[in-house]
Formats: C-alpha cells, sequence, structure tokens
C-alpha cells in the first residue's frame, strides 16, 4: 500500500477529535463508546487547543489523498504523562489502514522529529490488552510504570 506522511497543517487540526475517537481500545466484545466520549476534560488534553504550544507536534499519513492515520505530541497531563519536558505520543488510524505498516512508520518519523527538535524522552501510555504496545516495545519504547490495565512507557533519545 502507497502512502505518504507529512506534517498535520493547522487547518486539518480538527481532525484529531476524530483521530482521538479512533485510538480508543476497545476490546473484542466490547460495545465502542458514544463519540461523545472524546470531549470530557481527561480526553481533550490530547486536542484541545493543538498547535497553541512549541511542543504541539502531529504528522499524518495519507493514502489517495486522503488522511488514514495520525501521530501527535504534546507535553500535556495525560495518562503517559511523566514530567514538563517529556512530550506524550498519541496515534490512531482509521481501522481498514491498521496493522499495514503505517502506524509503525508515523511512529518512526515522529520519534526522528523529536530527537532533531533535541527532546531526550518520549512517552505514551497503552492498555496491556491493546497489541500496539508490541510496536512500542518493537521501535525502543520501554515499560516504567503500569497500573492494572495500563504500561506507562518511556522512549529515550539518549
Amino acid at each position: 500500500m502507497e502512502y505518504i506522511i507529512r506534517k498535520m497543517t493547522p487547518t486539518e487540526y480538527s481532525q484529531l477529535n476524530d483521530f482521538l475517537y479512533h485510538a480508543i481500545f476497545i476490546p473484542e466484545g466490547i460495545a465502542p463508546p458514544p463519540y461523545e466520549i472524546i470531549f470530557q476534560p481527561e480526553l481533550q488534553v490530547y486536542t484541545k487547543d493543538f498547535g497553541q504550544s512549541a511542543h504541539d507536534r502531529a504528522l499524518v499519513a495519507v493514502v489517495n489523498q486522503q488522511i488514514v492515520g495520525a501521530v501527535w505530541v504534546r507535553i500535556m497531563a495525560d495518562y503517559g504523562h511523566i514530567d514538563a519536558e517529556t512530550p506524550s505520543f498519541a496515534i490512531s488510524l482509521v481501522p481498514e489502514f491498521r496493522a499495514k505498516g503505517i502506524g509503525t512508520a508515523l511512529m518512526q518519523t515522529m520519534l526522528t522529529e523529536l530527537l532533531a527538535a533535541g527532546y531526550r524522552h518520549a512517552s505514551l501510555s497503552v492498555q496491556k490488552a491493546n497489541y500496539a504496545e508490541r510496536m512500542y516495545r518493537k521501535l525502543g519504547f520501554r515499560i516504567i510504570g503500569e497500573t492494572a490495565e495500563e504500561y506507562l512507557m518511556r522512549y529515550d533519545f539518549v
């Protein structure tokens, strides 16, 4: 499958809410939550006022002129928060474009950008049952904390 990865433009930032919804891990056999769940404050930290901080960065994957995936980072008090200098990841693909290598390419490209920008670490939170956890480990993220349901993972550039 041919795709390109490019920076998300400010006019496209409004699409982050849709990608935030797609980022919600839904275990097999569980009904998806209503779309409105993304407007809860603990989820809005991922998208509200995106682009207003120098730490906000977003990339998209495009297939046939359609955005099919997004990865974005910002320093925020989210589930993957480590400290005030470490950007947290969010990534999502439209379901029919998952498991095709696009997510890995998005993550690798963002990691390259963060390294070039001088960040020392990046972080994320992932549910233990989420198949993406294996991808994060392969990319070099390591577990630095956990709850009953989630891992807190960090990538070290240094």
